[in-house]
């Protein structure tokens, strides 16, 4: 079963396609799981959780003020604007696992120091809006400090879900299952990388929001 582990809604303020129509998406190309990582929102998981169809995680990507941060199998809203500490203890208390998202990407991941010294669950090894050397150096340093790995699309329209994903076995049934398998095993692992020029409108685009944001983190 294929698992795209980051993938957003409109409830992201950069976010284009409803929960449905990434549910339908998401049937047409056989995508199995799907978590739904809006930006600072926890919405979308009530609206499409009992679909019967696609298992879909509880989740959230968090802005700590250092960087990104999913949130995997939480029951609640995590607010913004914490720090690392205090947003892997929210996590936490909410039930979760904390996963440190893109931890190389220059505009929003926290880092390979921070990703070092705080204690996640799982770090992003693959994302499919990184570039190639992000992507490669983000496995390698979950493979060095023994930590689970994700990987996701980080798709912001329906067009690019399954360009990152997870390989799960096909007897989960439940989004529970889902998420002990991914923190518990080693899964064969997929996802495409940014180019150059997407890179650079990507560059862009973050500055100009940046700006208009007050200068903060998404």
């Amino acid at each position: 079963m294929k698992a795209d582990l980051h993938v957003h809604t409109n409830y992201s303020s950069d976010g284009k396609s409803t929960p449905q129509q990434v549910l339908e998406r998401c049937l047409e190309i056989g995508i199995g799981c799907i978590a739904i990582t809006d930006h600072n929102e926890f919405r979308a998981f009530d609206d499409i959780k009992n679909n019967g169809k696609i298992i879909v995680i509880p989740a959230e990507e968090v802005s700590s003020s250092k960087g990104h941060i999913i949130a995997f199998g939480i029951d609640r809203h995590i607010p913004r604007g914490m720090g690392i500490q205090e947003t892997i203890n929210a996590i936490h208390e909410a039930g979760g696992y904390a996963i440190a998202a893109h931890p190389y990407r220059w505009w929003s991941g926290i880092g390979k120091k921070n990703t070092v010294m705080y204690n996640f669950d799982a770090i992003e090894a693959l994302n499919a809006r990184s570039i190639r050397s992000a992507n490669i150096k983000s496995r390698k340093l979950a493979e060095c400090i023994g930590k689970p790995v994700t990987a996701g699309s980080d798709a912001h329209s329906i067009e690019t879900i399954g360009r990152g994903y997870v390989k799960l076995p096909d007897k989960v049934e439940t989004w529970q299952e889902a998420v002990t398998v991914i923190m518990g095993e080693k899964l064969e692992l997929y996802s495409t990388n940014r180019k150059f020029l997407g890179t650079l409108r990507y560059g862009f685009k973050s500055i100009f929001q940046w700006i208009f944001r007050g200068f903060r983190k998404m």
